[in-house]
């Protein structure tokens, strides 16, 4: 199945250009991987509006699924998981819990992961952990429901 995806690195340092996003091409080459179309990408700082308006430009775009790497922690600044659920229809809560149970063999930090999948419109959004690594590993984690999560959200309604 194509999937147009957008992916949205959310960082001040890498905002502020204090250091190169590693997250965003980490998750690029990823998708690539996955055959979906990489359609939009952004760097943003760790703000809630920020965010909201990155992940809502994306699905403007026609992104079927958007990626997010960063802001998933416990630092005071990490609101990924907030900003996006304040706009979503709904979570999906077999992602995160996924995600979190698959990392704990790796690392006993991923218990402090926010990471989570929330249902914008009709578009599937992934919050990822900021590390390169944990959020292609944790991709991989859930990869296996995205194509028909994705299918299920754009199919169009019936009426009775």
């Amino acid at each position: 199945m194509q999937i147009q995806c957008g992916i949205i690195t959310i960082s001040d340092r890498a905002s502020r250009g204090e250091y190169e996003d590693l997250g965003g091409p980490a998750l690029k080459q990823a998708a690539a991987g996955h055959g979906w179309q990489v359609a939009g990408e952004a760097l943003v700082p760790d703000e809630k509006s920020a965010i909201q308006r990155a992940v809502r430009e994306q699905i403007n775009q026609g992104c079927a699924l958007v990626l997010t790497t960063g802001g998933t922690g416990v630092a005071l600044r990490d609101v990924t998981p907030e900003a996006v659920l304040e706009i979503a229809d709904r979570e999906i809560p077999g992602f995160g819990e996924a995600m979190r149970m698959r990392s704990l063999a790796i690392t006993p930090n991923a218990i402090l992961s926010r990471g989570l999948a929330a249902v914008v419109g009709r578009t599937l959004v992934i919050c990822l952990p900021g590390k390169p690594s944990g959020a292609v590993e944790c991709l991989g984690f859930v990869v296996g429901a995205v194509p028909h999560c994705v299918k299920v959200l754009q199919q169009v309604p019936t009426s009775c």
